[in-house]
């Protein structure tokens, strides 16, 4: 092909258009060479995209934790067991004594 066909063909007045190439560097900066391009932006979406299902599943695993708990605080013995030793609660003629260990020795 000579220069002339080259520069009568239609692809050729098409990219050869300023507004067209400056359309094209923009496009292939944005995906390729920017500090937000495709990839970093998809590969953090990902990471973020896992880090919410391990989340959720450990939300899961706790609901499960919970129901067991519910079920087992249903008898009257169990709950009142639970409410003396997770929130110090007390009959009324009673007095509690908190004992607390210092892990820390003197030398």
């Amino acid at each position: 092909m000579k220069l002339k066909d080259i520069l009568q063909n239609k692809w050729f007045k098409i990219f050869s258009n300023i507004y067209v190439m400056i359309t094209t560097f923009f496009i292939i900066w944005m995906l390729f060479f920017d500090t937000n391009n495709w990839y970093t932006m998809h590969r953090g979406l990902n990471k973020e995209i896992e880090k919410l299902r391990d989340q959720q599943e450990h939300l899961r695993k706790e609901i499960a934790k919970d129901k067991e708990l519910i079920k087992e605080l249903k008898s009257k013995p169990t709950l009142e067991k639970f409410a003396r030793e997770k929130y110090y609660y007390k009959r009324n003629n009673e007095e509690i004594y908190l004992i607390e260990f210092d892990s820390i020795k003197d030398e």
